[in-house]
């Protein structure tokens, strides 16, 4: 088993008052499952994306990745799993505005300490791999939000994660561009990538394999699509 969250709980402070975003989420994610979780505003999708990504820590129950329990890493391991297993992909793209294509691929190979002549080799074949071999060394700016969403999937996939985490990554595109995107993600779970994606979206979501539906912080659908 790839994910296993078992009682999994998160409560914020705020002021006087404590929150419950997650009240005990249960679940099992394999190797190569293409997994959506949907939810209303105030579901806890954020807050669950964030603690599968290994950005936040549970406040009470378990997160084992890989069969080790998140709760137990320091930060320079939690770090070092975003890094190597877990490709980001976010409904910004969260581009470098100076950097080129290869460039923005680039970045997590700099913090693994990746040669620099084999860097820009995987970041090349990382583009061409989402069709943007002509475009590796175009800037965010000349480029359309498709495109740059497309760099920002190479940028995740660069390193060979284990998990490919995608929030809301059609939010900022027309009907078209999402759905040519969404060809990408079916390609790369087609390739054996684990897909995790966060949306509101159902045409998006049926996309995926299972869906998940959150409400309230607690799992209240998990059906297979």
């Amino acid at each position: 088993m790839l994910i296993e969250i078992k009682d999994l709980r998160k409560d914020y402070l705020l002021g006087h008052v404590t929150v419950s975003a997650l009240r005990g989420i249960n679940l099992n994610i394999e190797q190569n499952e293409y997994l959506a979780i949907m939810g209303p505003s105030g579901s806890g999708k954020s807050t669950l994306m964030n603690i599968l990504g290994c950005l936040d820590t549970p406040s009470d129950g378990q997160y084992l990745f890989d069969d080790v329990d998140v709760k137990s890493l320091n930060d320079d391991e939690l770090s070092a799993i975003r890094n190597k297993k877990i490709g980001f992909i976010f409904q910004t793209f969260n581009l470098l505005p100076k950097a080129d294509a290869i460039h923005n691929v680039e970045l997590p190979l700099i913090y693994a300490g990746i040669d620099k002549h084999e860097r820009k080799s995987m970041a090349e074949i990382a583009l061409k791999r989402v069709g943007l071999g002509d475009r590796l060394y175009h800037k965010p700016s000349e480029m359309s939000g498709g495109q740059r969403q497309r760099v920002a999937i190479a940028r995740a996939l660069v390193n060979n994660p284990e998990i490919i985490l995608a929030d809301e990554p059609t939010g900022n595109l027309d009907s078209k561009t999402g759905e040519e995107i969404m060809g990408i993600f079916n390609d790369l779970h087609k390739e054996g990538n684990t897909i995790i994606l966060i949306t509101h979206e159902n045409d998006i979501a049926e996309h995926s394999n299972r869906i998940i539906h959150l409400f309230d912080g607690l799992i209240s659908t998990d059906r297979k699509n």
